[in-house]
């Protein structure tokens, strides 16, 4: 009894007592006080409604008979607004008792048949502060988890890890009205070594260093968490993977309930801190990788200009030719609606297109005269030939059919497989559309460029005989509609300007 009466004076619970019989109040008010109870007295049921309508009250004494409306009437009015008050009705004589059935439907906590002891009322009282109690805690766990789940976007949104560190820590202090918190990260991905960081807020220097704090550590990692007078340190451990240790220092001796809010938070925490420090590792591993995709994107361009200037080099005449094929074939995919790694393959295989007349004697590929029967069938192993060249370099395959396939004829009368129409890859379509063009506007060692009218008769000729017909029309439109023609000349003039500069 006594530790109920301790307990009730610590949490002050407020009684107000109704009874128009201001003796009977006077007596319940002294009784109840000399056990740590606030209590206030009514003696008028009307008013007493008003009363907790203005002020909180954790417990009615209410008498069942009275002037001008009786307790049952009195709870009824009060049900409307407040339906957290417990109330406890008193009559003078066990007939006068209101029914159960009323008791229950207005949710009174309990009934007592006055008399000149109070220890029964005593019981009961005991009883509704126990519940009382349970309720407070429930809620606050309530409001615990509901605050919890507000600060967990902020947690848990990808940010710096400054930022993270200081959404954990305002969240941790705000959570139970902590005094401070701190936060001991490890193993933290920066430059080429892993360090620590450590961060706190609110009161100074009111956590352990050094070796008590190495102790704490390892202690609260064997244990999940550990617990010294309002101090709590929780290990944070997400999957087996430690990211360090929460501590949140609180302005009282810790319940359990707030322990347990306090545990969940930490196991957020720890999700939120791996992930963002998962995060870090995947970036500076990306990083790491773009450096080397641009050094070996590097090596790669400047190995296709290398070979494609070993190919031009070969014929004065033909100088800039595989430019010009590959700028025509990506303007010509690009206003076909292809992607830009579509496009970028196929400016590669434009450059590499005639790789295979590396391996044609000069005496033929350099003749000035036209060619005999004989070798201009040498002339068309060129294709085959520079697809046999890129076959020794993997990341080449890909477009090893295009190469082989630019001469094919969509009537299927070309080299060197005899494919036709849709059997022919589209890449190869494209670049012979390209490739055909600058062919016929440039000057070669047997006759002279034609002009753009002639070549674009040329090729409306050897529509959907030599060439895929789709694919011509959309190319005399870009000739004919769009400044490609200027650009084009504009990127190899330039092209020669590097050149000469370069050998003066």
């Amino acid at each position: 009894m006594r530790q109920h009466k301790a307990a009730a004076a610590e949490n002050a619970f407020s009684i107000l007592t109704v009874d128009d019989d201001t003796i009977m109040t006077s007596t319940v008010q002294a009784y109840f006080q000399r056990s740590g109870y606030r209590v206030d007295v009514e003696n008028d049921p009307l008013h007493a409604i008003e009363r907790v309508k203005e002020q909180h009250y954790d417990i009615m004494l209410l008498d069942f008979l009275m002037t001008p409306i009786c307790g049952d009437q009195v709870v009824e009015k009060i049900r409307q607004f407040d339906k957290d008050i417990f109330i406890i009705l008193l009559t003078g004589h066990k007939t006068m008792a209101p029914p159960i059935r009323t008791i229950r439907a207005l949710d009174i906590q309990g009934y007592y048949e006055k008399s000149d002891r109070f220890d029964q009322l005593e019981l009961l009282v005991e009883s509704c502060v126990k519940s009382i109690r349970q309720l407070r805690t429930i809620r606050s766990y309530q409001n615990g988890l509901t605050a919890m789940m507000n600060s967990l976007p902020a947690i848990y949104h990808l940010q710096g890890m400054d930022d993270l560190l200081d959404s954990v820590l305002n969240s941790a202090i705000s959570l139970l009205s902590a005094e401070a918190a701190m936060l001991l990260l490890e193993n933290v991905p920066s430059g080429n070594q892993p360090g620590s960081i450590q961060r706190s807020k609110g009161t100074e220097n009111i956590f352990p260093s050094g070796e008590e704090l190495d102790s704490i550590k390892k202690q609260a990692a064997e244990n999940g968490k550990l617990i010294q007078d309002r101090s709590l340190y929780f290990d944070l451990n997400y999957t087996g993977r430690r990211t360090g240790l929460l501590a949140i220092y609180l302005k009282k001796q810790p319940e359990y309930w707030q322990c347990q809010l306090l545990e969940v938070f930490a196991r957020q925490t720890a999700a939120a801190l791996d992930n963002i420090l998962l995060h870090t590792l995947v970036q500076q591993k990306t990083s790491q990788l773009d450096k080397a995709y641009n050094q070996l994107r590097n090596s790669y361009t400047e190995m296709i200009a290398t070979v494609r200037e070993i190919v031009d080099a070969k014929d004065f005449y033909t100088r800039h030719h595989s430019d010009r094929v590959a700028f025509y074939s990506v303007e010509l995919a690009e206003a076909l609606g292809h992607d830009s790694e579509y496009c970028e393959r196929l400016r590669v295989a434009g450059l590499l297109h005639d790789i295979g007349k590396l391996g044609i004697p000069d005496s033929i590929l350099l003749k000035p005269l036209p060619l005999t029967d004989e070798e201009f069938a040498v002339i068309k192993t060129h294709p085959a030939m520079g697809a046999q060249l890129l076959s020794g370099i993997t990341w080449l395959k890909d477009i090893i059919p295009w190469v082989r396939g630019h001469h094919e004829r969509y009537d299927g009368k070309g080299y060197p497989d005899g494919l036709a129409g849709e059997d022919i890859p589209q890449q190869a379509r494209i670049i012979a559309v390209a490739d055909a063009f600058d062919a016929m506007t440039s000057d070669r060692r047997y006759r002279s460029s034609l002009s753009l009218d002639k070549a674009l008769a040329e090729l409306e000729k050897v529509r959907g005989s030599q060439l895929d017909p789709h694919f011509v029309d959309v190319f005399k439109k870009l000739v004919t509609e769009t400044d490609m023609w200027q650009r084009a000349a504009t990127i190899i003039n330039l092209g020669f300007a590097e050149e000469e500069n370069h050998g003066k």
